[in-house]
């Protein structure tokens, strides 16, 4: 039974942290490679910057920038064209407005 419940408790963490990003600096060492949008209607994916590593959702859009490669669970590359991307993606200003509008593409953040 103990060995259920740690085994579950590493299940459940790692995927609290399946938002913390981290922006490379070439795109050969990214896992995804990800394009701001102008318009909030033109992005798979609306993000809102959280401040704090705790603060991370589960795939919702809430995304903690870290300092360290070693500490993210997805590592990202800003291209400067959009055909280039992966993913579109659009910051938001508020937390309650991040979020999925392509679900097809939700597999990405995984």
């Amino acid at each position: 039974m103990k060995y259920i419940l740690i085994l579950a408790f590493v299940c459940i963490s790692s995927l609290a942290n399946a938002q913390k990003v981290f922006s490379t600096q070439y795109s050969n060492q990214a896992e995804i490679k990800v394009f701001v949008v102008k318009y909030e209607n033109q992005a798979d994916l609306k993000v809102f910057k959280v401040k704090y590593e705790n603060q991370v959702g589960e795939n919702n859009g809430k995304w903690f920038f870290s300092t360290y490669e070693n500490q993210a669970k997805k590592k990202l590359y800003f291209v400067d064209y959009e055909n280039q991307a992966d993913l579109k993606i659009f910051f938001v200003a508020y937390e309650n407005q991040a979020g999925w509008r392509n679900n097809e593409k939700k597999y990405l953040m995984y």
